[in-house]
C-alpha cells in the first residue's frame, strides 16, 4: 500500500476508532478483561430504523453487539446514532491465530458507509477505512490464512451490488492491510435476506467462493503470491449452488 494511503487509512482507523470508543461505555471502563475470559459467542441486539438501506430486504439494522464470555459474564456495545452494524450475524474468527476469536463484522457510519470491523473482549482492534458514502456496502466472506504465510487474512465483496469486488485484508501487528482485488465478483443481491458464498478447503489449500458479477457461474478464487486468481466451478442455479461448491460437490 503507498505511503499516502497507509496514512489516509490510519487517520480514518482513529477517526473510527475514536468514535468507537465513546459508545463503550458499558465495557467497565475500557479496563482489560482478564485473558482467560475468551469470547464465547456474539449477537447483535437494539434493532434500529435509523439507517434506512435496507440491504436485506428490510429497513432495521442493529446498534448494539453482545459478547457472552467463557467464564459466563455478558458484554455490551452501543453504537452511536451515527452508526449502525449492518450485517447478518457477528463472525468469530482467530485472526491472530493465538486460540482465541475475535469478531468480525460489517459496521456503517451513516454519513462514510461501511467498514469491516474485528473486535476483541477489550473493545475494538482494527477496522478498515469507510468506503467514503452513504448506502455503500461491503459483504463478508470469512477469514482464514488464504495463502500459508501464517497469518489470517479477511475476504468480502466491496459493493457486491455496484463495484462489484473482492478485497483480501491480512491482519497483522493489531492492523488489517490490504493484499489483493480482483473486480467483476460477487455474493449479494440487493434484498437478499443472507450473505452468499465463502472459504472452502477441499485439500489443496482455501478457496474464497463466490459468484461472477453476472450472476452466471460460481467461482474459486485463491490467493497466490500476492494475486487473486478466479475460476469457474460450475453453473448458479440458486442458493444450492453455493452450498455445492463449499462442500467441494462441484
Amino acid at each position: 500500500m503507498p505511503v499516502q494511503a497507509r496514512r489516509t487509512a490510519l487517520r480514518l482507523w482513529h477517526w473510527f476508532a475514536r468514535r468507537a470508543a465513546l459508545s463503550l461505555g458499558l465495557w467497565a471502563t475500557l479496563q482489560a478483561v482478564p485473558a482467560a475470559a475468551d469470547i464465547q459467542s456474539a449477537r447483535f441486539v437494539d434493532p434500529t430504523p435509523r439507517y434506512a438501506h435496507g440491504v436485506f430486504g428490510d429497513l432495521l439494522e442493529w446498534a448494539g453487539l453482545q459478547i457472552r464470555l467463557a467464564d459466563g459474564r455478558k458484554l455490551r456495545i452501543t453504537l452511536p446514532p451515527d452508526q449502525v452494524f449492518e450485517d447478518q450475524a457477528p463472525r468469530l474468527i482467530d485472526v491472530d491465530l493465538d486460540g482465541d476469536a475475535e469478531i468480525v463484522a460489517v459496521q456503517t457510519d451513516i454519513a462514510r458507509g461501511a467498514s469491516l470491523v474485528i473486535y476483541d473482549e477489550n473493545g475494538l482492534i482494527t477496522a478498515t477505512p469507510p468506503i467514503g458514502q452513504t448506502h455503500r456496502w461491503l459483504a463478508p466472506l470469512g477469514g482464514t490464512d488464504l495463502d500459508g504465510d501464517g497469518r489470517v487474512e479477511l475476504a468480502y465483496i466491496d459493493r457486491p451490488h455496484l463495484a462489484r469486488t473482492l478485497r483480501v485484508w491480512r491482519f497483522e501487528a493489531g492492523r488489517l492491510t490490504e493484499v489483493a482485488s480482483l473486480a467483476g465478483l460477487t455474493n449479494h443481491r440487493f434484498g437478499q435476506a443472507d450473505i452468499s458464498g465463502g472459504i472452502r478447503d477441499c485439500g489443496s489449500g482455501p478457496e474464497i467462493i463466490t459468484a461472477d458479477a453476472d450472476w452466471r457461474d460460481v467461482m474459486a478464487v485463491r490467493l497466490v503470491k500476492g494475486r487473486l486468481v478466479a475460476r469457474a466451478v460450475g453453473h448458479f442455479d440458486g442458493s444450492g449452488s453455493f452450498a455445492r461448491a463449499l462442500d467441494c460437490h462441484d
